[in-house]
C-alpha cells in the first residue's frame, strides 16, 4: 500500500480547478441495448449485487469517478440500519434489456415525515443510473412515478437520497471533477435525460470552495474579533472524550435553526446519537466548532477530512478487514489535503450577531496553521439556492462557487403550475 508525495499532490490538485466531462465515460454510456427493456424490482442478493455493480461498468474509465463504498448504499437499502423505513418505504429496480443485460437503475420511496408539507404529496427517486438513451431513461423515470403515485403522492423530487440531505443529494451539472464523499456523480447528459422527461429545477445547489492559505477579509476580522473578546462567548472545538455533551449541544442547536424548513424535521436524541456514532470513527475533533452564550449553546459547524481521498485508493468499494487497514495506512500516510463542511447551524436569536464570523475566525486560527493541521482546501457542503443568508456567509469567508448540483422536481398532473422551492 505505499503512497508517494505525488499521489498526495494529484489528489489534493483534484479540488483546485473546475473539470469537464471525460471523454471515456460518454463512450461507456452509449454501449448498445436491445429492445424491449423491462424493469425488474431488486428482490434477490443476486439484484442487490447487480444494483451496485452497474455504475462500476457504466463508467469504466472515468477517471473521475470513485466508487461509493457498498456499505454506504446497502446501507440506505437495509430497514435495520435506515431509521427512514420507520416512517417510510422504498422500492429499487433495475432496467434489463431482452438480452438480460442491464443499462439502468433507479429507486423511489416516501418519507412519510415529508411528503405531506409540500402542495403536492411529494415523494422521491434516487440513484439513477442510466446508458444515454432517453427511451431507457423514461421507462426508469416513469416507472417511479407510477409506484409513487399508487401510494398517493402527487409529485416527486430527483434525484434525492432516502435518507439526510448531507449525501447523495441533487443531479451534478457541472465541474464533473472527482466526487465529494457522498456527493453524486454523474455524467452530463443525465441533465438532458431528466429535462425531457419533464422535470424541472426545484432549487439548485451550490458547492463553495478557498484554499486555507487565504487569509479571511479583515472586515470580516473586525467582526468576529468584537464577540472574541465578549466574555459571555465561547468558541471551542469539539473533544471527544466529551462526545455525549456535544451530541446533545447540537441537537438544540440543528433543532431551534433547521427544523422549521420545509423537508427538514427535528432530530431526536436517538437520531443524533446514531448519526454521532457514524462520523465518530472520522471526525477530526478540530475540524467540528461550538458557540456558546452564557453556556448556552447557539452555534456549530461541523467539519470531516474529505474521505474520498482515501476511498478513491479502495477501487473494489469494500471497506473490509483489508479496506480498513488500507484506510488507516492512507490516513496516517497524511493523504488527505481537503476538509469538508458537511452541516452549520446558528440559532434564529443569534443570526446576524456575527456568531458565524466569530466561530470562523476561531477556528481559522487553528485550521490554517499548517504546522499544526495538513488540509489545504476547504470546501463546504451544497448550500440550496432558497438560502440566501447561508450563501453571503460563505462569499463572506472566502468561498466561490466551484460545483453545481440541482434536486429536481415532477409534478404528476401536467397542467399544475410549477413552483420553485422559497427562500428562507
Amino acid at each position: 500500500m505505499p503512497v508517494s508525495a505525488s499521489d498526495s499532490a494529484a489528489a489534493a490538485s483534484d479540488y483546485a480547478a473546475p473539470a469537464g466531462p471525460p471523454p471515456a465515460v460518454l463512450a461507456a454510456a452509449t454501449m448498445p441495448w436491445a429492445a424491449p427493456a423491462t424493469l425488474r424490482e431488486v428482490t434477490t442478493l443476486a439484484g442487490a449485487r447487480e444494483f451496485l455493480e452497474f455504475p462500476v461498468r457504466l463508467y469504466q474509465g472515468d477517471p473521475h469517478y470513485i466508487r461509493p463504498l457498498n456499505q454506504d448504499i446497502e446501507a440506505v437499502f437495509d430497514p435495520v440500519k435506515n431509521r427512514f423505513f420507520r416512517h417510510g418505504q422504498l422500492g429499487r429496480w433495475l432496467l434489463v434489456d431482452a438480452r438480460g443485460q442491464t443499462i439502468g437503475r433507479v429507486a423511489a420511496f416516501i418519507n412519510e415525515r415529508t411528503a405531506h408539507t409540500f402542495a403536492q404529496p411529494t415523494g422521491g427517486l434516487g440513484f439513477f443510473e442510466c446508458i444515454d438513451d432517453q427511451q431507457a431513461a423514461d421507462v426508469l423515470l416513469g416507472g417511479a412515478r407510477d409506484w409513487l403515485a399508487a401510494r398517493g403522492m402527487q409529485a416527486m423530487d430527483g434525484p434525492i437520497n432516502f435518507g439526510d440531505r448531507d449525501q447523495w443529494w441533487g443531479l451534478l451539472l457541472d465541474n464533473f471533477g472527482p466526487p465529494l464523499y457522498g456527493q453524486t456523480y454523474n455524467p452530463p447528459y443525465y441533465q438532458r435525460l431528466f429535462e425531457t422527461f419533464g422535470f424541472e429545477v426545484y432549487f439548485n445547489q451550490y458547492t463553495y470552495y478557498r484554499t486555507l492559505a487565504e487569509p479571511l477579509a479583515a472586515s470580516y476580522q473586525i467582526k468576529a474579533n468584537r464577540l472574541l473578546r465578549n466574555p459571555r462567548y465561547r468558541f471551542e472545538y469539539l473533544k471527544l472524550n466529551q462526545l455525549a455533551r456535544y451530541t446533545e449541544d447540537f441537537r438544540q442547536v440543528y433543532n431551534l435553526a433547521w427544523a422549521r424548513h420545509d423537508g427538514v424535521k427535528e432530530l431526536s436524541p436517538e437520531e443524533v446519537a446514531e448519526l454521532m456514532k457514524k462520523l465518530r470513527p472520522v471526525l477530526d475533533e478540530r475540524l467540528a466548532w461550538f458557540a456558546y452564550h452564557d453556556e448556552r449553546p447557539i452555534g456549530f459547524f461541523i467539519s470531516l477530512p474529505e474521505l474520498n481521498e482515501i476511498f478513491r485508493h479502495l477501487p473494489d468499494g469494500n471497506l473490509n478487514w483489508l479496506g480498513k487497514l488500507r484506510f488507516a495506512w492512507y490516513r496516517w500516510r497524511g493523504v488527505v489535503r481537503t476538509a469538508t463542511g458537511i452541516v452549520f447551524g446558528v440559532i434564529p436569536e443569534f443570526q446576524r450577531r456575527g456568531v458565524e464570523a466569530a466561530m470562523t475566525l476561531a477556528a481559522a486560527r487553528l485550521i490554517m496553521d499548517r504546522k499544526k493541521m495538513p488540509y489545504e482546501h476547504f470546501v463546504m457542503n451544497w448550500i440550496g439556492d432558497f438560502n440566501p443568508r447561508m450563501m453571503a456567509v460563505a462569499g463572506q469567508i472566502g468561498g466561490r462557487i466551484w460545483r453545481t448540483h440541482a434536486t429536481y422536481r415532477y409534478l404528476f398532473d401536467r397542467t399544475c403550475p410549477f413552483e420553485r422551492a422559497p427562500a428562507i
